[in-house]
């Protein structure tokens, strides 16, 4: 198998930092291994696969040396700058930060459910925000079955989607501590405010979820209403899902739909408490779907509860299983 060779950048942050240990798990074919990070982090050592890597600085000849993939997670303005520098080198990108999710020219891709989109890249590929990221799981089978008419998310995202900040936050906050990240305390608490308010009264969090998943489903006049919640959990997004279909459907049928789609895991067993949790979701890949039942307030809706690992499977994983799927394309 032909290797690649392969950087990280933001490689000492949370998600960078979990680029490397999904990429150790998943033993992609990689030949020279870079790391890139701020200036304040070059120097740092770090390990990987074994061997000690020093992180360098992010400068604009740092892809002058035949840099197959990037995984980029150090945020828009950094992406802005130095993505569409490595794909003139002939890196393909892989960007975790919102600042080419929706731009036209670049694909927006969860392996599971559009990874034909791959294919039209131009040296850019966007990974969608980890909160959308899990929903496509769950619904695109369901799209693909049914034919989704209104989707009403409603989001109790973990503290580690806002960063090491957010994390510090909630861990000070439980000792009596005043806030640094968030405008009011986490700990004991739950904010319906992720990301900036715009003019609408929306969130961009809220925003996003609603954009992206048109984008992905290529459903551009899909109806979707938002509502994103940060709560006092460490790790794991949980999601309560609204679904009403244009078809009817048999729920023995769209539990099994769920359950033979890629990357799912079903737990719902209402009778014995089993459904799923933040906890157990933690250092999975998978995205867990349960509480699943109709919704008898219309003719045919559906209710999902949809948990998963925001830092693995809502970035650092998602991102790898697109580096896999480019590199296995190289390779046949």
């Amino acid at each position: 198998m032909k290797k690649v060779n392969l950087a990280v950048v933001g490689a000492t942050g949370m998600v960078g930092r979990t680029f490397l240990k999904v990429l150790e798990e998943k033993k992609l074919p990689i030949d020279n291994f870079y790391l890139f990070a701020s200036e304040r982090s070059a120097g740092k050592k770090m390990m990987f696969d074994g061997k000690e890597y020093t992180v360098e600085q992010l400068k604009e000849d740092s892809f002058d040396r035949g840099i197959d993939i990037a995984l980029f997670s150090a945020g828009g303005d950094t992406s802005k700058k130095f993505a569409p520098i490595a794909a003139k080198k002939g890196c393909i990108v892989i960007d975790n930060s919102s600042a080419w999710r929706m731009d036209k020219e670049v694909p927006l891709v969860v392996p599971e459910v559009n990874p034909e989109d791959i294919s039209w890249n131009k040296g850019i590929i966007a990974n969608p925000n980890c909160s959308t990221i899990q929903a496509m799981v769950a619904l695109k089978p369901l799209n693909d079955k049914y034919k989704i008419k209104r989707v009403v998310y409603s989001t109790y995202q973990a503290v580690s989607g806002a960063g090491l900040g957010g994390w510090n936050d909630l861990e000070n906050g439980l000792k009596g501590e005043e806030p640094k990240k968030f405008p009011h305390p986490i700990a004991n608490n739950c904010l319906p405010h992720i990301d900036v308010f715009e003019e609408n009264g929306y969130t961009k969090e809220e925003i996003k979820m609603i954009n992206e998943t048109r984008k992905i489903l290529h459903e551009p006049d899909m109806k979707i209403t938002a509502t994103a919640v940060r709560v006092p959990v460490f790790n794991s997004h949980s999601e309560s899902i609204n679904v009403e279909f244009e078809k009817d459907f048999d729920m023995e049928e769209l539990i099994q739909t769920l359950k033979d789609a890629p990357g799912v895991i079903i737990q719902n067993n209402s009778v014995n408490n089993e459904y799923p949790l933040a906890v157990n979701a933690t250092g999975h890949d998978e995205v867990f779907i349960g509480r699943i039942r109709r919704d008898e307030s219309v003719k045919s809706g559906v209710n999902l509860w949809v948990v998963a690992d925001n830092i693995r499977k809502g970035a650092a994983s998602n991102a790898v299983q697109i580096a896999d799927v480019i590199i296995k394309g190289k390779n046949n």
